[in-house]
């Protein structure tokens, strides 16, 4: 049995539909089944869904649900408990068979694709040669009922204006980004398809996009290296439960396993994956009021005018781990690093990366015979530099008070930013802006929660190192102060 992977435009991640922002993450929708046999008791269904699964099914040749119906939510198009659901329970299995990969490419345009196209870019050329085919494809079913651009809300869809507003975070780059990658996609295609322009027909960038977009934010891993998995992917998201979609290569399908009871009426909901508010807008177009797995981006350079620049910046070099990508796709580099929640004032600091407050210590040094030092430290243990409190007590406050001050001004702009997206007395906005300036307060505020938990754990650092100075302590005692 293996996890399946959802993916992105840029990057894999474990990905669905948009979803609407003003839900929190452990709301419940209930539907009234109690009257099914009663042509009222559909009211709450998705009518326009009546002959989805039994078309599914069909195709598949198997049955993929028996206690899950299509409905609607606050959430849009959603899945619904039908009977008594137990935990443990399999509650849909769809078949490799009817799931669309890019083994569904038509030979002549796989023919011509080189390398530079990536599965999402050729996934996303399935889904508009369905498109292009209408009701005479074979999926028209399932692709009719894909969502429309104007229905989402992934920031790769935002006017400059709207992305103004998230300025502040790093997902502003991203999507800037994922823009840049999706056009350099296109234009391969295009330059690919020059001698047959017919088989795609007048394919438009923003079709494009468009497709990408789906696919990015509905699109699981695989052994075809992605699947879209129909009737999967009206489950919506909620980042506390444990259900996932996962693929059992022996039965050749994709099943779900229900981790709590759910009774008739209730919404079902899977876990994307334990995503950032700046994942979930950037890929699905959707934000939670409070997400537990935010975190923040933080930039720390070494100053122009420091005199051992050059220095520190290849003695960082050479002992720092290459740039990597954290689970949610986000760069940690040389002076780039991401914050998690420090959910104690005090303690050993757990959320504020350790490489962010070594860099800090390798910025207090001011000789060469200081930054010797650490190099021959780090040689002597595990190869990290400035792992360890500065022997310097002085310094190590300094180092931390520096960082202190970088979060405290990340913090005055963010409650600026925050402060500037609730204008006083302003007309009413059209539904799309006000969706999105939502999703620019929940991303932005968890954020800046991250940032203030930092700054509360490193004031209590500094002051916990302060006092020790008062009374003489040794700093090598670690178990004295938190690190």
């Amino acid at each position: 049995m293996l996890w399946a992977t959802r993916i992105s435009n840029i990057r894999l991640y474990q990905y669905h539909r948009p979803l609407l922002f003003t839900a929190p993450h452990n709301f419940r929708t209930k539907l009234n089944f109690s009257s099914l046999s009663q042509p009222q008791g559909f009211c709450y269904l998705d009518e326009d869904c009546d002959d989805f699964l039994p078309w599914l099914e069909k195709k598949a040749g198997a049955k993929i649900s028996s206690v899950l119906s299509i409905g609607k939510s606050a959430f849009g198009r959603s899945l619904f408990a039908s009977k008594n659901i137990q935990t443990g329970d399999c509650i849909l299995k769809v078949p490799y068979s009817v799931q669309i990969t890019p083994d569904n490419l038509l030979p002549e345009i796989k023919s011509l694709l080189g390398d530079e196209v990536g599965n999402i870019a050729k996934l996303a050329i399935v889904i508009l040669c369905e498109q292009k085919i209408g009701q005479k494809s074979e999926w028209a079913p399932y692709i009719s009922r894909l969502p429309q651009p104007g229905e989402m809300h992934n920031t790769i869809f935002w006017s400059q204006d709207e992305l103004e507003m998230i300025r502040q975070s790093s997902v502003y780059q991203e999507t800037i980004n994922q823009k840049s990658q999706t056009e350099n996609d296109f234009l391969a295609i295009k330059r690919a398809l020059r001698h047959d322009p017919e088989i795609l027909g007048d394919i438009t960038y923003e079709g494009f996009m468009h497709a990408c977009s789906l696919v990015g934010s509905r699109a699981w891993g695989s052994t075809k290296g992605l699947s879209m998995i129909p009737f999967a992917d009206f489950l919506n998201h909620d980042g506390a439960t444990e259900a996932i979609v996962l693929s059992d290569e022996d039965k050749q399908g994709s099943e779900v396993i229900a981790d709590r009871d759910y009774g008739p009426g209730e919404e079902v909901l899977i876990r994307y994956g334990k995503f950032p508010n700046a994942t979930l807008m950037l890929d699905f177009g959707f934000s939670l009021p409070y997400n537990i797995h935010d975190q923040v981006q933080v930039h720390f350079n070494v100053p122009h005018h420091d005199l051992l620049r050059e220095m520190k910046i290849g003695l960082w070099r050479r002992h720092c781990t290459p740039p990597i990508k954290d689970v949610n796709g986000f760069n940690s580099s040389l002076e780039s690093f991401t914050i998690k929640e420090v959910r104690s004032a005090k303690g050993k600091g757990k959320g504020l990366p350790q490489s962010l407050r070594a860099f800090a210590r390798v910025l207090s040094c001011t000789t060469p015979e200081e930054l010797s030092d650490l190099a021959k430290e780090a040689s002597q243990n595990d190869g990290r530099l400035a792992r360890r409190p500065l022997s310097n007590r002085s310094k190590e406050i300094w180092a931390h008070e520096k960082l202190l001050l970088l979060i405290t001004q990340l913090i005055e702009e963010y409650n600026a930013t925050i402060k500037s997206l609730v204008p006083v007395n302003s007309p009413p906005m059209c539904g799309r802006l006000a969706v999105r300036m939502q999703m620019a307060r929940d991303l932005l505020s968890g954020e800046l929660r991250i940032l203030q938990s930092a700054s509360t754990w490193l004031k209590s650092y500094c002051a916990t190192l302060t006092t020790a100075a008062y009374h003489c302590e040794d700093i090598g005692d670690y178990g004295a102060i938190p690190g």
